[in-house]
Formats: structure tokens, C-alpha cells, sequence
């Protein structure tokens, strides 16, 4: 987990099953109840919101499960993204995201700027290497940089510091649903690929939750 004040997590190595994901969730320690709460879907939908960044390595590994877990959920979860931007650096890669989002492009592209920056150590936030390896996945490099610079990503950008200041993002990735619940695992020994794991099953649970809800209004 990438932290505003500790940019590195230690995630010791244990032996640990996979024991407690099938667990009923527990608030305070699977989740919290976030307050005050914010909104959450609209028409009947369950919103699932992930601040993240293109430069949080956590994040990166968070990102195939993350995009598997997704295309099991049912019609009516939507997964929303909302970048942060805890360092300078991190400002393009939030712009990047939502340039990619407003053309459509980003389902295909995400994972792949994820790899390049983690993978391949590319500069996104180098405007000429940003081009360059757009020019590569074959995106067109001046519709990109119009959209990049244009009024609507702007608002967007000042939209998701709003949303982080709002939802006191304070490390990512982070997910919350519904505008109630964080999911939250507070055993910092258990390894990260496994704590993913468990924070999306504790997400479905969540999801499950509020459908029970929403079902007896």
C-alpha cells in the first residue's frame, strides 16, 4: 500500500493460507464505515470506487485481479478509478488516465501503462517518451495531446482531488463501495498478493451487502 507519509509498505513474507477470505466480513477489521458517507451509484448501481495511481507499484500488482474481479461482478457494479496525486510525477500519470478514459482507450491500455512503468521504467511523465510509446499501441499521439489539454480533463482532474480530499484518501490503492464501506485489512504481515485477494472478497461482500439493502427499500 502506497502511503502519503511512508511511500514504502513492508509486506513480510508468511505462511499464511488463503483461511478467513470466505469469512463473513468484520467492520473494523475486513472494513470501515466511512463517514460522513458519500454518494454512491445511480440508477439502482452499486459503485465501487478505486483511487490509485500509475505510479503506486501496489497498485500495479492490484491490477490484473483487480480487472478479473470486475468481469465476474454482475450488471449492476460499476468499478470507477479515481487517480491521486501524492507526488509531483504523479500529476501527468492522473491526467494519462483520464485522457485514455475520454477516448475510450482505457480498458485496453491501463495494464499496459501499469507495465511499462513498472516493467519498463517509461517516463509518463516525459512528454516526448509519453508519445512515444502511445505512437507504439498505436493511439493517435495528437488526438491524445488535444484531449490531454482540454477543458474537460482539467475538470476531472480538479474533480478527483475533490473526491480524494472528501473520502481522506490517505494510501492506495483504496477501495470503497457503495459510498459507505472502506475495505480495509489491517494484518500488515500477510503478504500483498494475498491481501488483494482477501480486500476483493471482502468487496464482494460489501457489494452483497448493499444489494440486501437496496433490495428491502
Amino acid at each position: 500500500m502506497f502511503r502519503r507519509t511512508l511511500m514504502k509498505a513492508a509486506f513480510a513474507a508468511t505462511l499464511l493460507g488463503l483461511a478467513g477470505i470466505s469469512q463473513a466480513a468484520t467492520v473494523g477489521k475486513d472494513y470501515e464505515l466511512l463517514s460522513p458517507a458519500q454518494p454512491g451509484g445511480t440508477n439502482g448501481q452499486i459503485e465501487v470506487v478505486e483511487f490509485f495511481s500509475f505510479g503506486c507499484p501496489h497498485c500495479a500488482n492490484l491490477e490484473p485481479k483487480l480487472e478479473k474481479w470486475r468481469a465476474e461482478q454482475a450488471k449492476d457494479v460499476v468499478l470507477v478509478r479515481v487517480p491521486v496525486i501524492f507526488r509531483k510525477e504523479w500529476q501527468p500519470l492522473a491526467r494519462m488516465h483520464y485522457t485514455l478514459e475520454a477516448m475510450g482507450l482505457s480498458d485496453k491500455l491501463s495494464g499496459a501503462v501499469f507495465d511499462a512503468i513498472h516493467k519498463n521504467y517509461v517516463r509518463m511523465d516525459d512528454e516526448a517518451k509519453r508519445n512515444e510509446w502511445l505512437a507504439k499501441q498505436g493511439v493517435d499521439v495528437k488526438k491524445f495531446n488535444d484531449t490531454w489539454r482540454s477543458f474537460g480533463i482539467d475538470a476531472q482532474m480538479r474533480r478527483a482531488t475533490q473526491m480524494a480530499e472528501k473520502y481522506k484518501i490517505q494510501s492506495v490503492p483504496a477501495l470503497y463501495v457503495d459510498g459507505q464501506y472502506f475495505v480495509r485489512n489491517k494484518d500488515e504481515k500477510m503478504p500483498e498478493d494475498q491481501t488483494h485477494t482477501k480486500n476483493l472478497a471482502t468487496a464482494t461482500e460489501l457489494i452483497n451487502m448493499v444489494r440486501a439493502s437496496k433490495s428491502k427499500k
